[in-house]
């Protein structure tokens, strides 16, 4: 089954078109490149209300499996992706902050979360290049599983094979 990812990219200069979205070009090419089909690339300001709004949207009637963000995760007063996720999820999964937190000593600084609205996994990254690669090689490997538990299209967890 092919999923489908939305990549949502937070910045205020990259809203006004003064920053290319170099990061959320990485993020679709990583994705593709795991199956995924892009539902779409949203470019929006630090704007938490906003922000929420449109994952929302994404989750309940667009029908997104997968939403991936990156930027809004640091230490500026304008980073507020990890607020605006926790608006809207129904359930976090700490498990893949603690994992992309620990791949170098700046990652540590990182505020975002992960979490579960519906059906569909919500992943907040950093916004640098760099970072989005390091972070999505760290979750990849575990992405598929994720999104057939999440989906109901997986067998059981803790089934053994015969």
């Amino acid at each position: 089954m092919q999923y489908k990812a939305a990549i949502l990219t937070l910045s205020d200069k990259g809203a006004l078109g003064q920053r290319e979205d170099l990061s959320g070009a990485e993020l679709e090419r990583l994705l593709i490149e795991a199956d995924f089909s892009i539902l779409c690339r949203i470019v929006l300001p630090d704007e938490r209300s906003q922000i929420s709004a449109a994952m929302a949207d994404l989750c309940d009637n667009k029908n997104a499996d997968l939403i991936v963000t990156t930027g809004g995760t640091g230490f500026s007063p304008r980073d507020i992706t990890p607020e605006a996720t926790s608006d809207i999820i129904d359930r976090e999964v700490p498990g893949i902050p603690e994992a992309m937190r620990r791949m170098n000593d700046r990652a540590i600084l990182s505020r975002g979360i992960a979490g579960i609205r519906n059906q569909t996994l919500i992943i907040n990254m950093p916004g640098s290049l760099k970072a989005v690669r390091e972070c999505f090689g760290i979750i990849r490997p575990v992405l598929d599983h994720a999104m057939e538990i999440l989906t109901g299209c997986g067998g059981e967890c803790g089934a053994v094979p015969e």
